[in-house]
Parts: C-alpha cells; structure tokens; sequence
C-alpha cells in the first residue's frame, strides 16, 4: 500500500515541467489506471474440515497522453495520441476556444459603443 500511495502523487498525472532553449515550456500530461481485486471462498473438505482460499491484487497502469506548451500568453495541447474522438470530447476540448472568441466579440462591441 506504501507504494501505491507513493504512485497516486498529482506528479504522476501532471509532471515536471521541462523548459526548451527558447524558453517554451512543456508539461507533461499521463492518464493514470489504478485497479484492484480482491476475492475468497470457504470450502469443506472430505472430513468435515473447514479450509479458506482467497487472493488480492493490484495493476497500475501509466500512459503518456500529451504535453502542455507554454510560451508566453499561449497555451497548446499537444498530443502523443489521437485527440478524442467522441462528441463529448470534442465540445469539451472547444470550449476554451469558444470562450476566448466569445470574450473577444463581447471586448470588440464593448469598443465600438
């Protein structure tokens, strides 16, 4: 269990920042799985004897997904593997954009009056 709690650190999922020559900066972003499994049975044997069997285990499971690139004002995802591809997915990886071109429409009219 030590270990286990070692592994779910938030720098498992988000790690150290890694800055470039020419100052951009890149975060590393991994999807992180834990699982556990746990089981047991009693059974009787020939002679009437009680006997108990059981097991447990644990699977970790780590996957680089993307790198977040910071250079000045400008944040990008970029990703190791194909962006997702659900409809869910999709709106909520647009709704950043959508939100800085609403708040540039509203700045722009705001100017105008």
């Amino acid at each position: 269990m030590q270990k286990i709690r070692e592994m779910i650190d938030a720098n498992t999922i988000v790690g150290e920042p890694i800055t470039t020559p020419d100052g951009m900066m890149l975060i590393p972003v991994s999807k992180v799985t834990f699982g556990f499994v746990g089981g047991g049975s009693d059974f009787t044997q020939k002679h009437d004897k009680s006997g108990f069997g059981g097991g447990t285990g644990a699977g970790v499971n780590i996957i680089p997904v993307a790198f977040l690139a910071v250079k000045g004002d400008n944040v990008e995802m970029i990703y190791i593997t194909p962006p997702p591809s659900s409809t869910v997915d999709r709106i909520i990886d647009a709704v950043p954009d959508v939100l800085d071109k609403f708040t540039d429409f509203m700045n722009k009219d705001k100017e105008t009056e």
